[in-house]
Formats: structure tokens, C-alpha cells, sequence
């Protein structure tokens, strides 16, 4: 049975981009529905990226259109596809982190009173009743900075429905969330989308894209080569829609042999909280050693901790079978290592 028109929210039709030669978005073709939660996957590079800066007008879009609620947009920039009910909760948030949430949520709208003041006593009247009807409970006077990723992902949501966002993209919501944090935001989805608010969640976790999303759309070098209701495919199909081939064995045996052990971590711990306890492992020569856990779990503080970043209280490092003892990030450099930070935007603190 075809859909009725009114249940399509966002259209987007023959949507191409080229850099130079490289054809990045090849004639897309999307329906969103009203009131659904879209899947987006596809490989790094495959145009998901691309796609959404030319929704959001970031990018010109070299050919194709974009029909919202039925009718053809062509946003100038971000903000006009806020203003008009499109907006995006990026991966890497980018807020005024010394403000508070009221200046956050307001920050280039503020409400104004008869005599042209900034009405700060409506605006926190305003926020706290949206943050009512979302069920959450915020302090409105606290700084950014001093809130969770989720709870400031949170507000960034509540942020794009003051606008009255028909459709919110979430982009990797979920990379720097807990269990309990990723069950909030996905009971806030549940309720957007009650609510008859569509959104496109863009991740790599299939885990979740299962369970969150009514149907799932697959980029591959710029081709939308899959659209399927989620009850109707499965997870071995999204890879080979993916990757453009079947994977018959999605673990191939581990044939590399390790060498010596490089690295020795005897017995660490550390002296301020997060705190670390007694933790020894050895890495050895042309091995990728893995770090398991759950946010929070500690990986970032022990890694932290070997270069020295963080204080030891005890325990020892061997490079080499020689003792290592940093008290900086640079003296860890100076010996070759090296530390990618997981906020990519933040420099490392010594």
C-alpha cells in the first residue's frame, strides 16, 4: 500500500555533490517519515556527511531538491534550517561552555521586554517549562562545562525543539554515553517521536540502530544503495549493503605473532579520584592491545596515568625493561609515545 504524501515530512530528490572530479552524493533519493526515527549508516567516506551539510545548506548541493512538509527549502546556512525546523545535534557540541544553560538555549534569540531589555526572568520561565515537558530536571544556572556530555546533548536537543524542530539529525548521539545515559536519550526519541517529531540517527552501533530506529537507509560511495523498514532486514544485510560485497567470516583468525613484551604495567594505581587500583598488564611488540569498558569504566585515566598526565600513586611502567616515570605529557613524548585524546577538541593538559 503507497504511503499517503502527508506522512512524508523531509524529501529529498537527485541530491549530488561533486569536489573537482570526486562525485561524493550521486542522485539521492529520501523519504522521511512524520513521527519516525531513520537510520543513516554507511562507511566513513560514504557521503553521510556530505549529505546532511547539503541539507543544512553548508554545501550547495550541485544538483537536486529538498522538499520539507511538501513544500521546496533551500537553506542558506544552518541557522536557516533551524529557523525553518531541521536541526542537528552534533557529534562534537559545539556551546558556550562558561554560560549557562538559559544563554545556551536563547544564545542569538534572546527574548526582549517592552522597553527592548534582555528579559532574562522569561527566557528561565520559558526553559524551565520545556525542560518540564521533556522530563528533565536541569539547573538552569549551571555552566555548561560543568554538565555531563548527555546532559549537555540533552539540552541541545531541548534547544532544537524550542524552534519547533519537525526533524532533528543526531549525529553519533551515543559515542561518549553510559548504558543508563544512552537508555535516557533513546526514552526522549521514544517521546519526540510520539510526539509526531522525526529524526535521522546516524551511527555505526547496529546494536542500536535496531532498537531505536523504525527504518534504516544505507550510503555507499555516494549512493543510497538500501532503504528498508527495520523489521525487514537484518544485520548480516546492512554489512553486505555496507560494504558492497558478503562477508563470510566478520572475525578473520588473528594470524600475527607478538613479539617481546614492549610495555610492562606493574601494580597501578592512582592518587585522586577517578581512582585506579592495582592494575598490571604487558603489551608486547607488533600487537594491538585492547582497553574494554564502559564509560567511566577508566580507560582514559589509566592511559592518562602512563603518559603522565595523571598523578600515580603507585605502581611502575617499563619501556623496554627500562623504568618510566613521567611527570608530563611531554616527557612521555620525548620517549615516543604518543596519546590521541577521546575529545578530540580539547588539547591535553599537562
Amino acid at each position: 500500500m503507497a504511503e499517503k504524501k502527508d506522512d512524508i515530512v523531509l524529501s529529498i530528490r537527485g541530491m549530488s555533490k561533486s569536489f573537482g572530479r570526486n562525485r561524493v552524493l550521486d542522485h539521492i533519493n529520501l523519504d522521511v517519515k512524520r513521527g519516525t526515527v531513520m537510520g543513516l549508516m554507511g562507511e566513513n567516506g560514504a557521503g553521510k556527511s556530505t549529505m546532511m551539510k547539503c541539507l543544512f545548506g553548508t554545501y550547495q548541493k550541485d544538483e537536486g531538491n529538498i522538499f520539507l512538509d511538501g513544500k521546496e527549502v533551500s537553506f542558506s546556512g544552518p541557522k536557516d534550517a533551524l529557523e525553518n525546523g531541521i536541526a542537528m545535534v552534533h557529534q562534537e557540541l559545539n556551546q558556550c561552555l562558561e554560560r549557562n544553560v538559559v544563554d545556551n538555549l536563547f544564545l542569538g534569540r534572546y527574548l526582549r521586554n517592552s522597553m527592548g531589555m534582555v528579559d532574562e526572568g522569561r527566557m528561565k520561565r520559558e526553559a524551565s517549562e520545556l525542560f518540564r515537558k521533556l522530563g528533565m530536571t536541569v539547573n538552569l544556572d549551571q555552566p555548561m562545562r560543568k554538565m555531563s556530555v548527555s546532559q549537555r546533548q540533552m539540552c541541545e536537543i531541548a534547544k532544537a525543539i524550542s524552534y519547533n524542530a519537525k526533524v532533528i539529525v543526531l549525529d553519533e548521539p551515543t559515542s561518549s554515553l553510559t548504558v543508563q545515559e544512552v537508555d535516557k536519550l533513546f526514552e526522549m526519541m521514544r517521546m519526540l517521536r510520539e510526539q509526531g517529531i522525526s529524526l535521522i540517527y546516524i551511527s555505526h552501533k547496529m546494536d542500536e540502530i535496531f532498537e531505536i530506529c523504525d527504518e534504516i537507509s544505507v550510503l555507499r560511495d555516494g549512493n543510497l544503495v538500501m532503504t528498508k523498514s527495520t523489521s525487514e532486514t537484518n544485520m548480516n544485510e546492512l554489512i553486505t549493503a555496507m560494504v558492497g560485497r558478503v562477508l563470510e567470516n566478520r572475525f578473520p583468525p588473528v594470524d600475527n605473532t607478538p613479539k617481546d613484551v614492549i610495555l610492562s604495567v606493574q601494580h597501578l594505581s592512582t592518587k585522586y579520584e577517578p581512582h585506579l587500583q592495582d592494575i598490571s598488564f604487558d603489551v608486547r611488540e607488533g600487537e594491538i592491545f585492547g582497553l574494554y569498558g564502559l564509560v567511566g569504566a577508566g580507560r582514559t585515566e589509566l592511559l592518562e596515568t602512563i603518559f603522565g598526565v595523571r598523578t600515580r600513586a603507585a605502581g611502575r611502567v617499563y619501556l623496554n625493561g627500562q623504568l618510566m616515570n613521567f611527570s608530563c605529557a611531554k616527557e612521555a613524548m620525548d620517549y615516543g609515545f604518543a596519546l590521541i585524546t577521546e575529545e578530540r577538541k580539547a588539547a591535553l593538559q599537562e
